[in-house]
């Protein structure tokens, strides 16, 4: 498999090894930031902190992190990471389901407008129900 890394606002992560249902990735957060609040439907994470501190939010738990540190994120489960060091936050993600596509991310909250959103009619009738 061929090196992949893919730059992000708040980062930047390299697929290790990827296979029929589970996935490894490198991510790296850098000082100050933070990925989206989100979720997948389809699959489960694991993630092992190797450098850095910060914090995840895994439901409504507010976890602090540190090196050679680990949490599971069910899938369907609303989370992020924040890199709350000074230093540059590197976990391992394990990614296990039966699709594991970038497009199975649904935001819920983002600090680089990345969450959809609801057009006005959409917003209109939701408000009407």
């Amino acid at each position: 498999m061929s090196r992949y890394v893919e730059e992000r606002p708040w980062g930047t992560f390299e697929v290790l090894e990827k296979a029929d249902h589970y996935q490894i990735k490198r991510i790296t957060v850098n000082p100050g930031h933070r990925l989206s609040l989100q979720y997948h439907h389809h699959r489960t994470e694991h993630w092992v902190i190797v450098a850095g501190s910060g914090r995840v939010t895994r439901g409504e738990d507010v976890i602090p992190v540190t090196a050679n540190q680990s949490v599971v994120i069910p899938k369907g489960t609303p989370h992020r990471i924040e890199n709350t060091g000074m230093e540059p936050l590197v976990f391992i993600e394990v990614q296990y389901g039966e699709y594991l596509g970038e497009d199975d991310i649904v935001r819920l909250a983002d600090d680089y407008h990345r969450v959809p959103v609801a057009s006005a009619s959409e917003s209109a009738s939701q408000e009407a129900s």
